[in-house]
């Protein structure tokens, strides 16, 4: 081989490749695209908490208005959904109540993700008698029943002062589904530490003398958001769904505000002769569970690195 081809060879080989590496990020956002029932779920919660948060603008009655006159009436031109056993529209306060089941789903998962991610990472980087001490308590936090511990804090905000009602019952809410929504959440960031502080990018930055903590929420956290995002995507459901049992047992929100767990209690009372008034939040809650769901699982699927290749 002529020496002019050794050169055209050589320089071939160590020419440097044009095409570019993808994150973990940028991959799991490409199958996410790909999965078209979590695309349209995801714009559905758009939606859903879209017209649930601005209610105000958007309802066309107050959840309260009454009118005697107009009581138990079926879906018609004025009021698209019908009317309660009250006369008040049942759509506006289905929007109305969209608005106090998303807060109380989105608010309790954030609460629960804040206070579970430290703790998990606390747990998970210390090891020991710590990961030892902290597991058990979370072990006894599960040994109670959650609905017993949800009607114990529910009932114990019944002696606090708010003048609020519709605030007081959201805030006893949101702390009584955080106490347990947490927990979860630390087990699974305590078994991710676990596992990734073992890799050599911790193990580098431990030997150039990074605290833990930095440790923790700078190179930890961030690779290991992935998993966490996907449980909160199934925790605002669950959340929402646990809202709606406390309002239709009537721990949750009182006459004249609404949930769709406390819209649906009350058309239970007059599911036969009027099934509208049950149906309607049934529908709502159905569509929201569903969509959620289906998200979170589109979420998952874009997370796991078994789906790289698929």
């Amino acid at each position: 081989m002529s020496a002019t081809g050794a050169t055209v060879t050589t320089t071939s080989t160590l020419a440097p490749s044009n095409k570019k590496g993808t994150s973990l990020w940028s991959d799991a956002v490409k199958r996410l695209k790909k999965n078209k029932a979590a695309i349209y779920s995801g714009y559905f919660i758009i939606f859903i908490c879209s017209i649930s948060f601005c209610a105000q603008w958007l309802a066309p009655f107050s959840y309260e208005t009454q009118d005697i006159g107009r009581m138990l009436l079926p879906p018609n031109s004025t009021n698209w959904l019908g009317t309660d056993s009250l006369g008040r529209d049942l759509l506006s306060r289905l929007i109305y109540g969209g608005r106090v089941s998303m807060t109380v789903g989105i608010v309790t998962a954030l609460i629960s993700l804040f206070v579970g991610a430290i703790y998990g990472a606390i747990s998970g980087w210390f090891g020991g008698k710590t990961d030892a001490l902290l597991m058990r308590l979370i072990d006894i936090l599960f040994s109670i029943p959650d609905i017993v511990l949800l009607i114990l804090i529910m009932l114990a905000f019944e002696v606090v002062t708010i003048e609020n009602s519709e605030l007081k019952a959201v805030i006893a809410i949101v702390v009584a589904l955080s106490s347990t929504g947490w927990a979860g959440i630390a087990r699974l960031v305590r078994g991710q530490v676990l596992q990734t502080k073992q890799m050599l990018f911790v193990e580098a930055a431990t030997a150039l003398g990074a605290r833990g903590t930095t440790i923790i929420f700078r190179h930890i956290m961030p690779n290991i958001l992935g998993p966490i995002i996907v449980s909160l995507s199934f925790q605002i459901p669950a959340n929402v769904l646990a809202e709606s049992f406390l309002s239709f047992i009537g721990l949750g929100l009182q006459p004249p505000h609404s949930s769709w767990g406390s819209l649906a209690a009350e058309g239970w009372r007059s599911l036969k002769t009027f099934p509208h008034l049950a149906i309607y939040p049934g529908f709502a809650l159905f569509l929201s569970m569903l969509a959620f769901n289906l998200f979170g699982d589109g979420l998952r699927d874009a997370f796991d690195p078994k789906m790289k290749n698929r």
